[in-house]
């Protein structure tokens, strides 16, 4: 992994288009958010940056807001086996060892998928920077005990989790 190369205010000087091709996939398959924080400029720092991006989700409509969730993929779900996923998401993934999975945990994985994806309406979505499989698997099934609102409201504050890791890859403090 190579160290962030733009700094916010370098972000800031950037024209629209730029800014948001700068920004792509800090939020999975959703350029309307940096579009829609463009205007927001100048961003004083990395911090200041993310503030605001998570501020444009959150103030986003609901079905915008579910839109986004469901740009995300199941966690070692079809996309990750036909090699779909973005770049970030293949990394992170990755990472958390999903891709080292037993044919039975792959197998516990997407039960939970199906069973979270079927309560809910939207994928399970987790920033899995630092945790191993257990723990994803573990976090599946305490949160198929929430309640739709509430794991509405942490679908959206773990995608702000994800931006703020990607970001920090990209954007220099």
């Amino acid at each position: 992994m190579s160290s962030p190369s733009l700094s916010a205010a370098t972000l800031s000087q950037l024209d629209q288009a730029a800014f948001v091709a700068a920004l792509d996939g800090i939020f999975e398959h959703s350029p309307w958010v940096a579009e829609r924080t463009w205007p927001r400029r100048p961003f004083a720092n990395r911090e200041a940056l993310l503030g605001t991006l998570v501020g444009t989700m959150q103030a986003a409509p609901r079905d915008e807001q579910l839109a986004l969730i469901r740009a995300h993929p199941e966690l070692a779900g079809k996309a990750a086996v036909r090699g779909e996923l973005t770049a970030e998401s293949t990394r992170e993934q990755a990472g958390a060892g999903l891709g080292a999975c037993s044919p039975q945990e792959f197998e516990l994985i997407q039960e939970l998928n199906e069973a979270y994806k079927g309560k809910f309406g939207f994928p399970f979505i987790i920033a899995v920077k630092g945790l191993g499989r257990y723990d994803i698997i573990d976090a599946m099934r305490k949160r198929l005990l929430h309640t739709h609102q509430v794991e509405f409201a942490e679908a959206l504050n773990q995608i702000a989790r994800i931006a703020a890791l990607r970001l920090n890859e990209r954007v220099e403090g």
